[in-house]
């Protein structure tokens, strides 16, 4: 990985409940957003190695939305999803799920992009982690 990004949070819930809200489309629609001025209205996901999934992430007033589109290159049920982005930098993310007292760590390592500076980048990545956080733990 160039230079990657780490964000992480804890969870006290069971790993079957952390597992099926990051992997389902359902609850992904539920907490994909890094404000609540965006949503994700569309997600697919075949989750296994060389599956792939799309999300769509839009701004609720439609102003604006893009997709985050990717490949699966390992998927380690309740512990490890790797994956690579769609687009011409091929982004990799790793996202693990390791047990922690009273729950799990979630923590999610990915590629910078080009565009935005670092810092927003980790803002807005941990800001839907914490949406994630919050939706599992409902």
């Amino acid at each position: 990985m160039k230079n990657p990004i780490t964000v992480e949070t804890i969870i006290q819930a069971p790993i079957e409940k952390i597992w099926d809200a990051w992997t389902e489309p359902e609850h992904i629609k539920a907490w994909s957003h890094a404000s609540d001025d965006w949503h994700t209205p569309a997600a697919t996901n075949d989750l296994r190695t060389g599956g792939r999934f799309s999300y769509t992430m839009a701004a609720k007033d439609g102003a604006e939305s893009f997709d985050l589109q990717g490949t699966y290159i390992e998927v380690e049920k309740y512990a490890r999803i790797e994956y690579v982005m769609d687009g011409s930098d091929a982004r990799r993310v790793i996202v693990e799920f390791a047990p922690v007292e009273g729950g799990y760590k979630v923590t999610e390592t990915f590629d910078p992009e080009d565009i935005n500076p670092i810092e927003m980048q980790r803002g807005g990545w941990q800001a839907i982690l914490d949406n994630f956080k919050k939706h599992v733990l409902k």
